[in-house]
């Protein structure tokens, strides 16, 4: 009773692992995009989770996961058995230590790999022959290839949505006529995965009970033919009908709702809000799917330990074993918790930190993952790879469709580090807590509860205290057509809006000063305007500094806001300089003045609007006629300040040709003067910072 009430524990342990870190395969990239916030990710996630596991999750099991060990076909003995049963009590502990660490770091790991290397570890160690290494090597090889067919896949997905939609002069007309066609194919391939991942477990249970041939919806192990009308065919008629069903379907269901529904945003924010569905509905996918596979990282080990210890022979099956209901509860309920405690931080590093990412970007990674996971699902692959490294992969493929700036390569260094960090971790931590239980209930107990405590106190703890979701924009409630302020350009027009506003206030008090008026409370509106830009500013660059990745780089992004910042600084000045004493008394001399004023203004104005066409550029993932609008853009702002420069030269002759009567009100005025100028050249000098932009990718 002791070994299983603690076996128990690390079940519960292994599948809170699990959720926390896996689930951010199918929430990822939508928190990232703004598509879902964290709040309702995580509802999401668990409901989708929770349904996969416990409803659709398999009632059986294979004795060791993914066939990495072979004992024979002679079966198990009683020693050989008790020796397993501890050997996988170490291998669960170990495998979830370690997916605790990775999770501490927001690395986004394999839970399969992770419990496949303490199964590998402690077979090593129990009886060494009966490793099998080529399926190893499998795994080993999976860790290139499915994240770079999961790149490659994405990359495509991306580059036929850039320049299908992205490049038309009308991009939302456009997805309203394509998007029904683009779902077709989408939905096939996802109700095809949905069989063969989802509701494999469901099948089977179903032939079990003897209601269903499953051969005749799963793919055959022994298949050897693509023709579906033929027995043993790799993708069988019925499966193939019913994702054409469901891919029908949903592209109906999609055109009717285009034709209804009333957008209220316009442009690439209305595009964006169609690939908002999408996407939800990919991630609904993924983490039933997952919810339905992946529980049996925790459950499978546990269910054997449950049938040793049960059993009056004490003897293991060497195939397949009954998965107790209470069992499947017990990992949907684990994974569930585990989402909703920790599972922000591997989110914000899929949806944030590897490249910057939309609700089409997004789409066409999840998209690409499902496909390469569908694609070695099959029996002529079988190569059992990653969800996990298939969509970090499709990530960093979209990323790339933006060119090789926009993908932080030092954070997939590390996270492919951790990958291969995965078996040997796990694999020694298994060795080591197989001899420290010493085949005694009672060392299993102290040896558990003891190291879960100390990896809760080192890790999770100061986690909690320190570091909540609000910390992240991509935990703000979003409403609904103000999707752009949860991207780093949505937040960097937000900015230049502010930073406009300052600068009419500034010009309200030159107005003011200028016909003889008390300008002091456009003065201090002018201050606290810029204020308050200065804020945002802080909390932008606070942002950018947390690790999010810019398509133009973090350097580049870091000098544009500097940049923009500055416009904000010389409108303060101006103002503060309107209060140190009056303007030269002069009509023509005040009369130039405002028209300066105006100028600079219409300068900034212009700017504002080029970073708004800088905001439509990223959303359209850097489409060639976004960019020759961006160039026509910067180029009117140097046209103005241009303008306000002979408007300066004009003004600055009539005050030094007429003040030798007030020599120091027209030195002044020309210092008023001469900080207005610096305003206009300030939003010049930040325009031309996006001159690289207008040859991106």
């Amino acid at each position: 009773m002791v070994l299983l009430g603690v076996a128990l524990l690390v079940c519960s342990y292994m599948a809170w692992n699990i959720g926390a870190n896996d689930v951010a395969n199918a929430m990822g990239t939508s928190v990232g995009s703004g598509a879902l916030t964290l709040r309702r990710a995580i509802i999401v996630a668990a409901v989708f989770e929770f349904a996969g596991a416990v409803f659709f999750g398999s009632h059986v099991t294979d004795t060791i996961r993914k066939g990495v060990l072979d004992f024979g076909d002679e079966g198990f003995d009683y020693e050989l058995s008790q020796k397993l049963m501890y050997g996988f009590m170490a291998a669960l502990l170990a495998a979830a230590i370690w997916l605790t660490i990775a999770t501490k770091y927001g690395l986004p790991v394999s839970t399969t790999h992770s419990i496949v290397g303490g199964v590998i570890g402690m077979g090593l160690w129990i009886q060494p022959s009966s490793v099998n290494w080529s399926k190893v090597g499998e795994i080993v090889l999976s860790w290139i290839v499915s994240p770079l067919l999961g790149g490659i896949l994405a990359y495509l997905t991306f580059i036929t949505i850039k320049k299908v939609i992205f490049n038309h002069e009308s991009p939302l007309e456009r997805t309203k006529k394509i998007a029904p066609i683009l779902a077709l194919p989408t939905f096939f391939v996802l109700g095809l995965a949905l069989q063969f991942k989802g509701l494999k477990g469901f099948y089977n249970n179903l032939d079990q009970a003897g209601i269903i041939d499953s051969s005749r919806w799963l793919p055959p192990k022994d298949g050897s033919t693509f023709n579906p009308f033929l027995e043993g065919a790799w993708i069988p008629l019925n499966s193939l009908l019913v994702a054409l069903a469901i891919g029908v379907f949903a592209s109906s269901i999609l055109w009717m709702v285009l034709r209804r529904y009333e957008f209220k945003e316009e442009g690439y924010a209305g595009v964006e809000r169609v690939f908002i569905w999408l996407q939800i509905i990919t991630a609904c996918y993924v983490a039933f799917a997952h919810g339905a596979n992946d529980v049996a990282n925790a459950i499978g080990p546990m269910a054997a330990i449950y049938e040793i210890a049960t059993s009056t022979s004490g003897v293991l099956s060497p195939n397949q074993i009954d998965v107790p209901i209470g069992l499947l509860l017990l990992g949907g309920a684990g994974i569930t918790v585990g989402v909703a405690t920790w599972g922000y931080k591997v989110m914000d590093t899929i949806g944030k930190k590897i490249t910057h990412i939309t609700p089409s970007r997004g789409f066409a990674a999840e998209f690409g993952a499902a496909t390469t996971v569908l694609i070695f699902s099959m029996p002529f692959l079988a190569v059992p790879i990653s969800t996990t490294h298939t969509l970090v992969g499709a990530v960093v493929g979209v990323g790339l469709a933006g060119g090789a700036s926009s993908v932080d390569f030092r954070v997939f260094g590390k996270i492919a580090a951790s990958w291969i960090a995965s078996l040997p971790f796990a694999g020694v931590g298994a060795v080591i807590f197989y001899i420290l239980f010493a085949g005694n209930p009672i060392s299993v107990a102290v040896v558990t509860i003891s190291a879960i405590t100390i990896t809760i106190i080192l890790l999770i703890k100061k986690e909690v205290v320190a570091d909540g979701d609000e910390h992240s924009i991509i935990a703000a409630e979003v409403p609904e057509g103000e999707l752009d302020t949860t991207t780093p350009f949505g937040l960097f027009h937000a900015h230049a809006e502010a930073v406009e506003h300052t600068v009419d206030c500034m010009m309200k008090a030159v107005k003011a000063a200028a016909a003889g008026k008390d300008a002091t409370k456009y003065i201090t509106a002018t201050i606290a305007a810029e204020l308050a830009a200065d804020n945002l500013k802080s909390d932008l660059r606070d942002e950018v500094g947390r690790g999010v990745v810019i398509t133009v780089g973090h350097d580049n992004f870091m000098h544009m806001i500097a940049r923009q910042d500055r416009i904000a600084d010389y409108a303060q000045n101006v103002a503060e300089q309107l209060s140190f004493r009056e303007l030269y008394n002069n009509d023509d001399a005040r009369k130039h003045l405002v028209l300066m004023a105006e100028a600079v203004m219409a300068t900034v104005s212009s700017y504002e609007e080029t970073v708004e066409q800088l905001k439509n550029l990223s959303h359209s993932g850097f489409a060639r006629k976004e960019m020759e609008t961006l160039a026509e853009q910067i180029k009117e702002v140097n046209l103005f300040e241009h303008k306000a420069d002979i408007v300066e030269m004009e003004a600055a002759t009539i005050v030094f040709s007429q003040g030798d009567d007030d020599a120091l009100a027209a030195m002044h005025m020309y210092r008023v003067l001469q900080r207005l100028d610096d305003v206009a050249n300030a939003c010049e000098k930040a325009a031309n910072a996006f001159l690289p932009l207008t040859h991106q990718g």
